[in-house]
């Protein structure tokens, strides 16, 4: 029987060693369910009480919600640029 896919040989072994390499362990089964766990608890339940969704209670639109983060994306480029520039001019004086 043949295979429809034609994988290069170091694409298998490169699988191969990873597959046994997971296999074989066991502390890192356990690091790696800590790590999971973790990064559950950040992206998903971290998220919905701390950071709450700013823009949907603020505005209707997604024009609304746009020309905002428009105009906070031009204040905060330009005034970053102005306080580097003030900086840039008091060192060289």
């Amino acid at each position: 029987m043949t295979s429809k896919f034609n994988i290069p040989r170091w694409l298998k072994s490169f699988f191969n060693f990873y597959r046994d390499g997971f296999k074989n362990m066991k502390l890192g089964r356990t690091l790696w369910l800590v790590v999971i766990v973790k990064l559950f608890i950040m992206f998903a339940i971290l998220k919905v009480f701390f950071f709450p969704n700013f823009l949907n209670s603020k505005f209707e639109s997604e024009r609304e919600k746009a020309d905002y983060v428009n105009s906070e994306l031009i204040e905060r480029s330009t005034s970053k640029s102005a306080t580097t520039l003030n900086l840039t001019d008091s060192v060289s004086n």
